[in-house]
């Protein structure tokens, strides 16, 4: 199978990177493509969910994963070449765990998409190679450069 490289992008910015701002940004472009694909907005909304959470929107982090959890397991077990029930699983106990943060709160942690086509893990290894990590991470978004420029 051949996947979109702006799918490549995604999966390097969530498991490389931990870089779940451009999880969005890449994802998103590639949502409206597909005619905004649900599939594909559940897995930015992962994405969305973690970066929320990682920066204190302990709301926020719960709304995206709930939503993300109640579409993705509507799908096989292995979709778009990843292990998405372990996914759905991982994000559905993360999302219930938020629920009951202020009574039980817990740090942070990342998740990680299990590569199930070994297809994919080389196309996913070649685009890394390719991709640039951000550092630092932008934490929202930002003006082009001559936006910011006053004559």
């Amino acid at each position: 199978m051949v996947y979109e490289p702006l799918y490549l992008a995604y999966l390097v910015y969530f498991n490389r990177d931990r870089d779940y701002f451009e999880c969005h940004e890449v994802l998103e472009e590639l949502w409206l493509e597909k005619e905004r694909d649900p599939l594909y907005k559940a897995l930015l909304q992962v994405a969305v969910g973690l970066y929320h959470f990682r920066n204190g929107n302990i709301r926020g982090g719960r709304i995206m994963l709930h939503r993300s959890h109640e579409v993705l397991q509507k799908y096989p077990a292995v979709t778009l070449g990843i292990e998405l029930a372990r996914l759905v699983e991982e994000t559905g106990e993360y999302a219930r765990k938020l629920d009951n943060y202020n009574e039980q709160p817990f740090p942070y942690y990342d998740l990680t998409i299990e590569i199930a086509d070994p297809g994919l893990q080389e196309a996913v290894d070649a685009a890394a190679a390719r991709i640039t990590p951000n550092v630092p991470q932008r934490r929202g978004p930002q003006r082009p450069a001559s936006a910011s420029r006053r004559n």
